[in-house]
């Protein structure tokens, strides 16, 4: 079990800081160490911005441009890839907020949906699609809740949460009817469709940031909590109220139950939440769900088979970093990083700190491997959206992390950061490291953006990964891969009959080789978006897959040989049958 440390602050942060620059002179100096991590002899990523050629054009208006006086107007909004029409191609939401002032009558932004047009470019279809609510939006989450064949969208607020009912590609907004709304002055954060109780409906986890007033908020420098490194600033979280939690049980008839005290989801108080990842860490069938909270510890949520959850997160050492310190988490995203089998966590947190890796030891617990991964390097930058997803389709997850400061002091007080910053691409070395391949990928890497939620998905059905990235008061980013590779790769589409629709948590392992890759469907994850839930696995270069293995949530477990690579496969359970989709290609 990790030892918190409630003192020396500055030390525990001067150790691991130099931690890492030992690190760093052993990769550049040491010839045993380089070889474990080759930076390769030519480019594999050549990541642009396609955004506007695509038609990607909404802006977000997110609180002040130039300052920020309440916390409020700092936290960004997210993302979500899903196909909403069943045309087989994914599509894209973008939340939106407002401004502290509102703006003039009918000027109010909206969320945005964009229909994927199967041709590299997306059309606006947000007014016909029924999706024109304006308001301090945060995060979405996608899942058929009523399993009726069609992805529904669920979007936390800063006050009323909303739940889109897709009826057949154009919503109806159903929040209240479903028992869903939340408090009404709440402050939602990310959220995550799962099946908790494994009864075939989808329930819903909702993360809470902060109780937050604006009639009794703080100004900038009127507490010891609103000053950063000397200079007055926005307040909080921290001398804030935390909020709670939220979990609602799907009860089947379109409506849902709050659970959050049966569930003892309610026992794990006074943080402040944001992202949600659901995995089944502990392997025993039965879905688990990880929340980052900033500046307090994060919470790791058992599943006890009864309905009910204990927040183990200090004891599987998923709470603290390395040094036993809480740190401010922002985004995480799963994936099996080192190919043993077991699903581990990744966290981005706030600047003056690095990410952190939580390596899954199969036994229940995690352990720390930030540093000799090779992802203690950076401190300056303050992470949001992250992403596991194998950009080169070699069979080794890489990382992408989206960037952007909270202070825009930090430009003309010269803090040691910047507001906008660029995003870093990690390469998975596939030995249990990364390299930081971040200056020779593209300028879509390198361009410097206030960025907030991110997710991934293969929007042209050909196997190439890329990534849709929320930029505060700014135009998305849309980065594309201009580089193809050599490599194969397969893709699985679940579709449940006795388990939920989505097959939300089912377990897929794919054996290539000598290797076999593991991952699971989940809703939620990265920083309070959704990314496409078809899971994908790179191949390297297999030619021929010897299995693929399903693990559905009602427990029912199913194998298909011999399935073609570079194909996108729907299966639906108890068929017996892996169909590849539609291969047309923009």
């Amino acid at each position: 079990m990790p030892l918190k440390l409630t003192c020396c602050l500055p030390f525990s942060r001067a150790l691991k800081l130099m931690r890492a620059s030992v690190l760093l002179f052993l990769i550049s100096f040491c010839p045993g160490e380089q070889a474990k991590t080759p930076i390769p002899a030519k480019p594999i990523a050549n990541f642009t911005d396609v955004a506007e050629k695509a038609g990607l054009t909404m802006q977000n208006i997110f609180g002040g441009v130039e300052t920020k006086k309440y916390i409020i107007e700092t936290t960004g909004t997210g993302v979500a890839i899903f196909d909403y029409d069943n045309d087989g191609w994914p599509d894209i939401f973008l939340v939106n907020g407002t401004r502290l002032e509102g703006l003039p009558s009918g000027q109010a932004p909206s969320n945005h949906l964009y229909r994927n047009n199967q041709d590299g470019t997306f059309t606006d279809v947000t007014v016909k699609a029924g999706l024109t609510a304006t308001g301090w939006g945060q995060g979405v989450c996608v899942g058929d809740y009523d399993n009726d064949g069609w992805e529904d969208l669920y979007v936390t607020y800063y006050g009323k949460n909303r739940l889109y009912h897709n009826e057949g590609g154009v919503f109806t907004e159903v929040a209240e009817k479903a028992g869903v709304v939340g408090s009404g002055k709440a402050w939602g954060s990310g959220c995550a469709f799962v099946d908790y109780d494994r009864d075939g409906k989808l329930d819903l986890m909702v993360a809470n940031y902060v109780d937050f007033d604006l009639a009794t908020a703080p100004a900038p420098g009127q507490r010891a909590n609103c000053v950063w490194k000397g200079v007055p600033v926005m307040c909080g979280p921290r001398g804030l109220p935390g909020a709670k939690n939220i979990l609602y049980h799907n009860k089947g008839d379109g409506t849902f139950e709050d659970v959050t005290a049966k569930a003892h989801i309610d026992r794990t108080d006074g943080h402040y939440s944001l992202s949600v990842s659901t995995l089944d860490f502990d392997e025993d069938g039965w879905p688990d769900i990880y929340v980052a909270c900033d500046s307090t510890p994060s919470i790791l949520y058992r599943n006890n088979h009864d309905g009910t959850f204990t927040d183990v997160a200090v004891t599987a050492g998923a709470a603290f970093n390395e040094d036993g310190r809480e740190q401010a988490g922002m985004g995480t995203t799963v994936a099996d990083f080192n190919g043993d089998g077991h699903l581990d966590i990744f966290k981005t947190n706030f600047s003056d700190d690095t990410s952190t890796l939580y390596r899954n030891n199969g036994d229940g617990t995690f352990t720390d491997a930030t540093s000799t991964a090779g992802l203690g390097l950076y401190t300056q930058y303050l992470g949001w959206g992250t992403m596991f997803f194998d950009f080169d389709n070699d069979g080794w997850p890489d990382l992408i992390l989206a960037n952007g400061h909270v202070y825009p002091e930090v430009d003309s007080q010269h803090l040691g950061s910047t507001f906008k910053e660029p995003r870093i691409l990690y390469h998975n070395n596939g030995d249990s490291t990364f390299t930081d391949i971040s200056a020779s990928a593209g300028s879509g890497i390198m361009t410097a953006a206030s960025s907030r939620g991110l997710a991934v998905g293969d929007l042209w059905n050909d196997g190439r990964m890329s990534a849709v990235i929320s930029n505060m008061n700014s135009a998305p980013s849309l980065l594309v891969n201009q580089i193809r590779t050599p490599n194969h790769w397969i893709a699985i589409r679940t579709v449940g009959t006795k388990s939920n629709r989505d097959g939300i948590g089912a377990r897929i392992l794919v054996r290539a080789g000598s290797r076999t890759l593991v991952d699971e469907v989940r809703s939620g994850s990265s920083y309070i978006s959704n990314s496409d839930m078809r899971v994908h696995f790179g191949l390297g270069a297999a030619t021929k897959i010897e299995w693929v293995e399903i693990r559905w949530p009602s427990g029912l477990v199913e194998r298909f040989a011999g399935l073609p690579v570079d194909a996108i496969y729907t299966v639906k359970e108890g068929s017996g049958a892996a169909l590849p989709a539609d291969k047309k290609k923009p």
